[in-house]
């Protein structure tokens, strides 16, 4: 079983830790609950329930506990697109996949992970 799925602003305050490593909590509601219109108290709840859920470790240096990213941001992005794939689109990739296809603004870097996934996913179906 997976780690509990994360809503929005979850993931997007997960990214922001993970963009700024063993940050406090005082840092944390600074640099994204201030912007954002969110009381330090809100980010400190929304902090511990992601620890609570396995998302996010803390530490403790000098007396102020110091947060970061359980895992790799990829994990993490991996986890949020599987449980948007699975809860909206009930486990069907095809309406994703349409979607990239129509999308204009694709790097070629992008193109070229894809590209890779594709080669990635015809091997498995030869070998399996």
């Amino acid at each position: 079983m997976g780690k509990p799925s994360i809503g929005d602003q979850e993931l997007a305050l997960l990214q922001y830790i993970a963009e700024h490593t063993n940050a406090s909590v005082g840092e944390v509601a600074a640099g994204y609950g201030e912007p954002r219109g969110l009381a330090r108290s809100t980010v400190l709840t929304m902090m511990e329930r992601l620890r609570g859920k396995a998302y996010l470790k803390r530490r403790q240096v000098a007396g102020i506990y110091r947060y970061s990213p359980a895992t790799g941001p990829g994990e993490v992005m991996r986890s949020a697109v599987g449980q948007f794939v699975e809860k909206t689109l009930s486990g069907s990739v095809s309406p994703f996949v349409a979607w990239m296809s129509e999308r204009t603004d694709v790097s070629d870097t992008e193109l070229a992970e894809l590209e890779a996934l594709v080669a990635q996913l015809q091997s498995r179906k030869k070998d399996g």
